[in-house]
Parts: C-alpha cells; sequence; structure tokens
C-alpha cells in the first residue's frame, strides 16, 4: 500500500514527462503505419521503437524520415540539360533488330523508370583493382583540357587522394574548369582544409547534404554513394572504387577487390547528366559543359543506358531493374556483392530463377568491413541454397565489386550494393551494358574470382556457432533498416 501511494506522490510533471513519452513512441508508430512502407521495414521500425523506446525514437528521426518525391531539379533545368546532354528518343525498331527481346525489355523498363536513353558504340575498359584504375584516371586527368567533373562518396587525404587533389589544383591553376561534389558522411573523417585547399585553388567543390547539427541532422541517413568522373566530355569512369589508399593496398585486407568501368564514347551523356543533376540538387547553377558528340547513331560498339536512383525516386528504381533482369534470365545469373540484404521481392525472384535451374551465383566477402552487414547477409544463405542457389565465399581480402551477369548479353556495375540501403536510402549509380564481349569478360572475371572463393556447403554451413546463427537472426530482423 505504501509502494502505491508513493508512486502515486510523484510531482504532476514527472507524469506529464511519462505522458508525452509513450505519445511521442505511440504517435511515431502511427506515423511510421500510416507511411505504407513495405511492410517488413514497418515492422523493423515499431520492433526498434518498442524494444528501445528513446534510443528507437531517436534512431527513427535520424534515420526513419522519408523525402520520396523530392525534386532534385526544376523542370525548366532538366528541359535546358537534356537539350544540352544531347537526350534523344530511343530508337527500339533498331534495337529488336540487333538485341535480344529480353534486353529491349530491360531498356524499356529503365526509359521509363528513369527516362535513361540507350547509348550504342561505346568503348569500355574493365579495371579489376585499384593500381591500374588510378593509373588511368590520373593519365586522363592530366591530358583534361576544358574541364574536369569527380564525384565520389569518399576522397581520402592520403597518398592517392594528396596526388589527385594536387593535379585538379594544377589544373585548376591553369583556367580548366574543376567540379567535385563529395559526400559529407563519407568524408567526415577528413579535415575542412583538405577540401578548402582545394577551393582556395578556384574549384568548385561542395559536399552533398552537409549533416549541421541540430537542424539538418536527419540528412545523416541520405548519402550519395555515386562515383563518377567525366573528363572534356570524352572520358569517364563509373563503379565501385572511391578515393582511397585501400583500394590500391588492402587497407585493412590482405587486398581490395572493386570493379571500376572508363568509358568513352556517348554515354559520356548520361554519366554528365547525373552529375548535372546532384549539381543542381546543392543549390548551384546548372551544368552546361560540352559533351561528347553523340551525332553517329550506328557507331559498332558496346549499347549502355545509366539507371540512378535514390530517396527522392517515385520508385526503387535499380531494385525494379534488378529484378526484371534476374526474372528474364534463362542461363545464368552471377552476383558480386559486398552485402546481401534482399528485398523480399528481390528474394523470391532469385530462389524462382534457381528453382527454375537457372544457374544463380552469389559471391560475398567471407570478411566485410562491417560485421553488423557480414552478420546479416549469412543469414540469408541457408534458405538460399535451399531453393538451390551457390554461394561463394571470397578469402582473399575485401570484396568490393557490385557486379550483375545475365544470360550472356546483359551485364551491370556501378556503386548499387544488393542491399536496403543502396535500393532505398542511397543515391546510387549504375551503367547497364548490352553486348556479348562485355558479358563474356565479366563473367571471366567473376571466375576467375571464384578460384579464390570456397563454396558454401549447406551441411557445414549449419553447424556454425550457435551465438553467430542468433546474432545472424537479431540483425536480420534490422536489415531492412541497416
Amino acid at each position: 500500500m505504501d509502494t502505491i501511494e508513493a508512486v502515486f506522490n510523484y510531482p504532476v510533471f514527472y507524469w506529464l514527462l511519462v505522458a508525452l513519452y509513450f505519445f511521442s513512441i505511440i504517435s511515431t508508430i502511427a506515423v511510421v503505419l500510416s507511411e505504407n512502407r513495405n511492410p517488413v521495414k514497418s515492422l523493423a521500425w515499431v520492433t526498434i521503437l518498442i524494444l528501445l523506446p528513446m534510443a528507437g525514437l531517436v534512431i527513427y528521426i535520424f534515420f526513419g524520415r522519408s523525402i520520396k518525391n523530392t525534386r532534385m531539379i526544376s523542370r525548366r533545368q532538366k528541359r535546358r540539360l537534356l537539350k544540352n546532354e544531347a537526350h534523344r528518343k530511343i530508337d527500339y525498331p533498331s534495337l529488336d533488330a540487333t538485341l535480344t527481346p529480353e534486353s529491349v525489355q530491360q531498356i524499356r523498363l529503365t526509359h521509363s523508370l528513369t527516362g535513361a536513353s540507350f547509348y550504342p558504340g561505346n568503348n569500355v575498359e574493365i579495371f579489376t583493382n585499384g593500381k591500374d584504375k588510378f593509373e588511368a584516371i590520373i593519365a586522363d586527368l592530366l591530358a583534361a583540357e576544358k574541364y574536369i567533373h569527380l564525384q565520389y562518396y569518399i576522397f581520402e587525404n592520403d597518398v592517392i587522394g594528396e596526388q589527385i587533389k594536387d593535379i585538379l589544383i594544377k589544373k585548376s591553376k591553369k583556367g580548366i574548369k574543376v567540379k567535385v561534389i563529395y559526400d559529407h558522411v563519407g568524408c567526415l573523417k577528413v579535415p575542412n582544409s583538405f577540401f578548402n585547399e582545394m577551393k582556395n585553388a578556384g574549384i568548385e567543390i561542395y559536399p552533398f547534404f552537409k549533416v549541421t547539427f541540430p537542424l539538418f541532422a536527419t540528412r545523416i541517413n541520405w548519402r550519395n554513394h555515386r562515383k563518377l568522373c567525366i573528363i572534356d566530355g570524352y572520358v569517364g569512369y563509373i563503379g565501385g572504387m572511391n578515393i582511397a589508399d585501400r583500394y590500391i593496398y588492402g587497407g585493412k585486407f590482405a587486398k581490395w577487390r572493386d570493379t571500376h568501368l572508363r568509358i568513352t564514347g556517348p554515354a559520356i551523356s548520361a554519366l554528365q547528366y547525373s552529375f548535372a543533376v546532384d549539381w543542381s540538387f546543392m543549390g548551384r547553377p546548372l551544368v552546361e559543359e560540352d559533351i561528347y558528340d553523340t551525332s553517329n547513331k550506328n557507331a559498332v560498339g558496346v549499347g549502355m543506358q545509366m539507371a540512378t536512383c535514390g530517396p527522392t525516386s517515385q520508385w526503387p528504381n535499380l531494385a525494379f531493374i534488378f529484378q526484371k533482369a534476374i526474372s528474364n534470365a534463362k542461363k545464368r545469373i552471377y552476383i558480386q556483392t559486398p552485402y546481401f540484404l534482399p528485398t523480399e521481392n528481390l528474394l523470391r525472384t532469385l530462389q524462382t530463377a534457381a528453382l527454375a535451374k537457372v544457374d544463380v551465383r552469389i559471391m560475398l566477402p567471407r570478411h566485410s568491413d562491417s560485421k553488423i552487414m557480414t552478420h546479416a547477409s549469412f543469414s540469408y544463405i541457408e534458405q538460399c541454397i535451399q531453393a538451390g542457389i551457390k554461394f561463394y565465399l571470397y578469402n582473399s581480402g575485401m570484396l568490393h565489386s557490385k557486379t550483375i551477369i545475365v544470360d550472356d548479353e546483359f551485364s551491370t556495375v556501378g556503386s548499387t550494393n544488393f542491399d536496403f540501403r543502396s535500393f532505398e536510402h542511397n543515391f546510387e549509380g549504375n551503367m547497364f551494358m548490352y553486348s556479348h564481349e562485355v558479358n563474356t569478360q565479366l563473367a571471366e572475371i567473376f571466375a576467375e574470382d571464384q578460384k579464390e572463393c570456397t563454396r558454401v556447403n549447406i551441411t557445414r554451413w549449419r553447424k556454425r556457432p550457435f551465438i553467430d546463427k542468433a546474432l545472424e537472426s537479431v540483425l536480420r530482423l534490422l536489415s531492412p533498416i541497416l
């Protein structure tokens, strides 16, 4: 009795705080449910809010907000940009005569989702290590005569970062226009003096979605993960490598295995368009530098189409395109990704393909740069193997490559991981290629990487420690918001 009386003797403001606390949690759960998101994702947020009420509320404020359907560029600027970028209508009759029906479907879907044009007649060089990629991009930067557009999630102030910074400063002082976008959160550990040195040399350099407290703290969840470079409108780069020494020397890993593309040809227009939209989104004047002459529509080479996605998109563009490619597969699906946290639809589509006797292979690093993501990724392996999907764990270091190969013609390389964050929260970009030669080359690279892997055996996999299984199950529950 005394205890009950003691409870009711608490001051009125105490009960007001308690009421406010529960009202905040309940109202936040109501907001989550009212947004009609993916049920799996909504359940993850509700679970967080119930199990960790106060911490969950803070986490939701930082990571749970939505900016879907936010316009990245005005209609007027978009019209000007499309005109400047030589954006053109897709000649579907010519595609029907040269590509498989499945590839034409892919091109139609990508255009419907993103408005992306299809560009024939490109040349592609594939890099599988940082040393070769950086040697090539440094040579191209040194040869620049008009302008340089650079966009990276991470731009470190290490040896390679300093080298590229010095080249950009040298070029800027010679009158070459240099624009740089770096992600503010991706570069949080880099001192401001590193970027200020470039700014003082005349380089237009800006952080994407700068995080300042407390007003813009919620921006922390929406990161620009793209890795692009356009030089003189003639040569471009896209892929999974940031600017950092670890892509050359491996960092804490024996080796850092990644994939990046060097492109020449009309598809540079797509890279330029993506960069220009992000530049405009940051409130900067429209990018109007000249691009590659795309007048030769009958050029022989690789057909390309670039797709982007982000938290502002109406649809999960890249998830839809990946799902369509996987569902179209008749022979093989090879996937390389550092993290494997598929949406429910992608998971079912992969399982359906494997059950239909398509050769589905997924390659992951045995140890990634994120233990949380590794455990969450491993939680999907057993049920995938049961459907006939083959898993290969890369033993030689960090596998950071983001590559998908389907049948004999379609392949894609870019910045997109096979996980919820890339599909829903990050600004990503992938180049889609329709070419037997590129498809074969990437398949051969996959086969070489496979020699450095161990295929997961279901019997041995089930015998892994109980603590690992438990941790994987818990983290899988949270995978939609990781």
